[in-house]
């Protein structure tokens, strides 16, 4: 029986782009509070539950999901830092949400700092940032409700246990540096959005301010803005000796980097220390007046270079770590060491120098895995340091490295217990377009039978000079106790190899990425994985791009496809929130033929065909989204179930209170159970004792 989806009001809307018409019926999907919206998203849902609801396996799949998810003291990978005496991590310990823990001194007993189970009774106020003073006296964190972009940020005394009165609203992308005697803090923000327009409008004029604590946010002194840039994205970083505030400035999400500094507490005003946006660059550390950088100058996979700010001119710079045959993800200083973590083959590899990069030693790492550093925070302080590492078979585990003695050790192990012995990951090569070899990691039982019966799920990202690298996930651990197959391919556009392997994916090269996808599918059926049938695929954001756009390309070579929070109409992304950031990487369609021809040739919501059997597909998206709109996901499946020839199922969920990807504890297990229950019900996959 063919599948009968929800109608769908179609409205006569024509765009022309250089001379060709485009119709968008579902124009009317981008008001979030259109009439009928509501209705129709109530049905959709409504169909979704009834089909997953209806899966044998999703009562077990629900079960052993919330059993990996309970176990206590499990590390997360929010915060993991020193300050002062006191050591500062996020654990998970059975509940909603991870708590916050602090140690007095590296053997001293965890206690609770914060614990943001309290926050609401339905888990959907989510604890977003911890940043505690230099002293760990006070702590500045941060809230999401409902999985929004923007954030409220507090102030807790560490001493009595209680909040100040301290609120700061109507902050997005901020991020947050502490004066150095604590009186207050750096951070940046846009101006609060007109009424109804919070989650829609684009967001400009951002703004550094200075918070003195125990002051009204109407009190803020406004420390830097550029109204001739409303473009421009500001965030505050400081030096570890507290003398100076920089500002990474940037006009895209990616791309081109600027530097601007200001000595605090003194006169001197703003200096525009790399203003020619020129290459990227990130801020290492400090020693005096010398600042060290990450670029991308010269270096497409990266360098670190010294600058100092008194005789700055480019003739003066020196080069610290020259440029490797390894990626240089991030560098941090720990005392008076450098250390420079790279991705080797997609995996990470850490490398320990003096500050004139003199090579002192490798970190040993565990396995082959990944230490993650979006969040890494080290000093020129301490000697020590805490990180996280992980792989797909060893659960995130915080360790600590001391640079004056060279010793690793765990800090806070795993609470999953695990079989690894019963499973093996390797890393393959395989040929995509023009003959590129890409890296594909592959993770499964030991001994599996290559008979091309095995359900397999293949995951990648594509994009944003974002690395893809092992990590651990509860699900996927599921999804392997019970005889799946795992791959992860580490397409063009990321930033596994470098500012080459990105462009080779971004602007009029982005249909390599897919290619990239398209190729990984075929070998793994070509060498005895798996067959079309049992192949299921799995993307979200850019990577839920990345799905549409090779089920539309492809359709015939998935059994199955996960499209999670999905950019789909690449014709009109820039209009809404933070869209606009992404244009240095897909493009802007209204710019130029060329440019509107490019995209217009893969955006999956004007490629799809009438009368085509795509793969049973579940899409899904949130109405707290407001980084990816849920616009992109409404008409992408209406457009689908209109022109699908409703032999699988085309199945949209829509969340509530939930966002681009913030999610408690409980909502990951519902969503997580529904995604595994598609796929047992499509691909194969079986729950077996």
């Amino acid at each position: 029986m063919p599948f009968r989806y929800p109608q769908a009001r179609r409205v006569d809307v024509v765009d022309n782009y250089f001379g060709t018409p485009v119709p968008d019926p579902y124009r009317w999907m981008e008001d979030p509070s259109a009439p009928d919206l509501h209705n129709y998203i109530d049905a959709q849902n409504a169909l979704t539950r009834a089909y997953l609801e209806a899966v044998p396996a999703r009562p077990a799949i629900r079960a052993r999901l919330a059993e990996l998810y309970s176990y206590p003291q499990i590390p997360d990978y929010g915060q993991a830092c020193r300050a002062g005496d006191d050591y500062f991590y996020t654990m998970h310990t059975g509940q909603n949400q991870s708590v916050l823990f602090r140690r007095r001194g590296i053997h001293g007993q965890p206690e609770i700092v914060l614990d943001p189970n309290t926050f609401s009774p339905d888990g959907s106020v989510i604890l977003m940032q911890t940043h505690p003073s230099p002293d760990g006296a006070l702590l500045v964190y941060s809230l999401s409700r409902g999985g929004s972009d923007w954030q409220e940020f507090h102030v807790r005394d560490l001493q009595t246990g209680q909040d100040l009165p301290d609120l700061l609203a109507w902050c997005k992308f901020t991020t947050v540096v502490w004066k150095e005697d604590g009186s207050g803090f750096y951070y940046n923000r846009f101006p609060e959005p007109a009424p109804g327009q919070e989650m829609l409008a684009e967001n400009l004029n951002n703004r550094i301010y200075f918070h003195r604590i125990g002051t009204p946010q109407a009190e803020d002194t406004l420390i830097f803005e550029d109204p001739a840039t409303p473009e421009y994205l500001y965030w505050p970083e400081g030096t570890d000796d507290g003398r100076y505030l920089l500002l990474s400035v940037r006009r895209s999400a990616v791309g081109e980097t600027g530097y601007y500094y200001w000595r605090i507490d003194s006169d001197e005003g703003v200096v525009r220390l790399l203003a020619d946006f020129d290459s990227e660059y990130a801020f290492v550390g400090s020693q005096e007046t010398t600042f060290y950088f990450i670029t991308k100058l010269d270096a497409p996979r990266k360098r670190l270079i010294a600058i100092d700010i008194r005789n700055p001119a480019r003739e003066h710079w020196r080069e610290i770590i020259p440029e490797q045959a390894d990626t240089l993800e991030a560098a941090r200083i720990a005392g008076d060491q450098l250390i420079a973590f790279y991705m080797h083959n997609a995996h990470t590899r850490v490398g320990v120098y003096t500050l004139d990069g003199h090579h002192l030693r490798d970190i040993p790492l565990p396995t082959m895995g990944t230490a993650p550093t979006y969040a890494l925070k080290t000093s020129a302080r301490y000697t020590d340091f805490l990180f996280t590492f992980m792989s797909f078979l060893y659960p995130l585990t915080i360790f600590r490295y001391d640079t004056a003695s060279a010793s690793l050790e765990v800090f806070q192990p795993s609470g999953i217990p695990v079989e690894p012995e019963r499973y093996e990951t390797r890393q393959v090569f395989y040929p995509s377009t023009g003959g590129v070899q890409v890296s594909m990691f592959l993770t499964h039982r030991k001994g599996l039978k290559l008979d091309n019966q095995n359900p397999t799920l293949l995951y990648a990202y594509g994009g944003f000079d974002i690395p893809i690298m092992p990590g651990f996930d509860p699900a996927v651990y599921l999804w392997l106790e019970h005889g799946g197959v795992y791959a992860v391919a580490n397409l063009r556009g990321g930033g596994e190899y470098g500012e080459e392997w990105h462009r080779d994916g971004m602007l009029g090269n982005k249909q390599h990425v897919f290619d990239d996808m398209i190729h990984a599918a075929r070998w793994l059926i070509a060498s005895g994985y798996t067959s079309p049938g049992r192949l299921a695929i799995r993307g979200a954001s850019n990577g839920g791009l990345l799905v549409a756009a090779c089920i539309t390309q492809q359709p015939e070579l998935f059994g199955a496809a996960l499209c999670g929070v999905p950019v789909t109409d690449m014709l009109r992304y820039h209009r809404f929130t933070a869209g606009r950031l992404w244009t240095s990487e897909y493009g802007n369609a209204e710019n130029s033929p060329e440019e509107f021809q490019t995209l217009i040739a893969y955006s999956p919501l004007h490629n799809v065909r009438a009368g085509v059997t795509h793969p049973p597909m579940l899409i899904w998206t949130s109405d707290g989204d407001d980084r990816v709109v849920p616009m992109h996901a409404l008409k992408f499946a209406a457009t689908l179930q209109a022109a699908d020839s409703g032999k699988n199922p085309i199945l949209l969920r829509f969340g509530t209170k939930a966002g681009h990807g913030t999610l408690s504890i409980n909502r990951v297990i519902e969503e997580e159970s529904d995604f595994l229950a598609f796929l047992a019900a499509t691909v194969g996959w079986q729950i077996t004792d």
